[in-house]
């Protein structure tokens, strides 16, 4: 059984990534981004398209796309707790509505218990669609806090201010907060509504209201004018005598219980579930029509230093900046797409040592990388022409330290399959033990097959 592919990155979660790396540079200092700037340069495109590809690489490597992936997990478990909250609630609110059945039910507390808190739920949300930053509201910060406690991860620090900066910039997280707070109370008045229907279908109410200041009038235009738009699209309404006689006890003809049944219904669907429908899909359509139209602000000061390494006008020499205060692990890995031929290098090998071993027509040679300009070459023609098998020859005599290693891993990640060899001493010298050892634990460590005796026929044919 094969592993479920992770879903493909939208066009926000780019941006959101790229303004993630850019706070953590802006927060611990510039991060090693060496092949990752060859990486953005290599496969061309504007300065935005390379921002990204390099923010993309960054983010893999240091645990950024898994934090990212971890809260996406986390954000839908959120909603499907909301969704089990809302149908749970619109099923409560119903049941509460009407009771058991035993006593008549009293039209009027019934509609306000089933729209009382979604009318001031929403004149909460549109006021502060008006006056407030977010306009998500108690339900919006929930479903936010769920959604980070159920995806901690130590790599999501920068995650939740970079998405509100990102956000920020074309006001796009009261539609998004407000597509989840009306689709919140539209799954709950649609909970309610079914619930209603389950209820009044299996179960005889009696209806009634009740005063005790007011007149009957009041009521009999109260409820004609409640019921008028709801009987424009067939849902009956109680005539006058109908009304005038509920008014003391339930009347006990059947048209009388369906006409209230029916006009109660139809209150719920016009001025309950219609409006949160409207409104949930003019927040989704804002918040579709914000997000395509995002994209990355250019003039920001981290982005300008990147314009200068990723277009660079000319290049420089020496020192361009100040070493990070901690530098990742290397790690190795393999070139994913397609790929082809295989090629034999050597890494800082002694001048005294026969190079290249004879090899078969087959094989390439890539030469003895001992420059930091062959190196970025050879990177380069890999990264435009992955091979199939390579093999990677170094000298153990020298040590594993962390630049030959993080060569090693980039090496390594652009071909299929990459194996090292490590060679033997020259005659009358013997390896150091504890050296050896050392290579081996490395090696190890970035996951990388090696051996001392040559790999060559597997360099040939792909098997042993």
């Amino acid at each position: 059984m094969t592993a479920a592919s992770p879903t493909p990155l939208t066009h926000l979660d780019h941006l959101w990534l790229c303004e993630a790396v850019r706070l953590r540079e802006e927060h611990t200092g510039p991060l090693e981004d060496r092949e990752a700037n060859r990486q953005a340069n290599t496969g061309g495109g504007d300065l935005p398209t390379r921002i990204r590809r390099r923010a993309l690489f960054l983010a893999e490597r240091d645990g950024q796309l898994a934090a990212l992936r971890h809260w996406h997990q986390g954000a839908r478990l959120a909603g499907y707790l909301l969704l089990l909250l809302a149908v749970v609630g619109g099923s409560g609110l119903a049941v509460a509505a009407l009771g058991d059945g035993q006593r008549p039910v009293n039209v009027f507390w019934a509609l306000g218990s089933l729209l009382g808190l979604h009318l001031l739920m929403l004149l909460g949300w549109l006021f502060s669609l008006r006056y407030a930053g977010d306009s998500g509201g108690a339900l919006g910060r929930l479903w936010l806090w769920l959604s980070e406690k159920l995806a901690r991860d130590a790599q999501a620090a920068h995650l939740a201010p970079a998405l509100l900066l990102l956000l920020q910039r074309r006001r796009l997280a009261r539609w998004g907060l407000g597509a989840l707070v009306n689709g919140f109370w539209l799954l709950t008045l649609l909970s309610a509504v079914l619930t209603l229907l389950a209820l009044l279908s299996t179960r005889r109410y009696g209806f009634v209201w009740e005063t005790t200041l007011l007149s009957s009038d009041t009521f009999v235009s109260l409820t004609r004018a409640l019921g008028a738009l709801p009987a424009l699209i067939g849902f009956p309404l109680p005539d006058v005598a109908t009304i005038r006689a509920s008014g003391d006890v339930a009347v006990p003809l059947e048209s009388a219980r369906h006409a209230w049944a029916g006009w109660l219904i139809g209150v719920l669907l016009v001025y309950g579930l219609l409006p949160r429908l409207l409104l949930a899909l003019f927040c989704l359509w804002q918040w579709k029509r914000g997000t395509a139209a995002l994209a990355l602000d250019l003039s920001l000061p981290g982005y300008q230093l990147l314009r200068e390494r990723l277009q660079p006008a000319s290049e420089r020499l020496g020192v361009s900046e100040e070493a990070p205060a901690a530098l990742p692990e290397p790690k190795g890995g393999a070139y994913p797409g397609d790929s082809a031929g295989a090629l034999l290098v050597a890494v800082e090998l002694d001048d005294r040592r026969p190079w290249p071993p004879a090899l078969p027509k087959s094989v390439a040679d890539a030469g003895i990388l001992d420059s930091r300009e062959q190196r970025q070459r050879l990177l380069d023609q890999l990264t435009r022409f992955p091979p199939e098998r390579l093999v990677i020859a170094c000298d153990p005599r020298r040590s594993p330290d962390r630049g030959t290693l993080a060569l090693l891993g980039e090496l390594a990640r652009t071909a299929s399959a990459t194996r090292v060899w490590l060679l033997q001493a020259p005659p009358g010298e013997a390896l150091d033990s504890e050296r050896l050892e050392d290579w081996h634990q490395a090696l190890a460590q970035l996951g990388l097959p090696h051996g001392c005796s040559a790999p060559l026929h597997w360099l040939e044919s792909g098997h042993d």
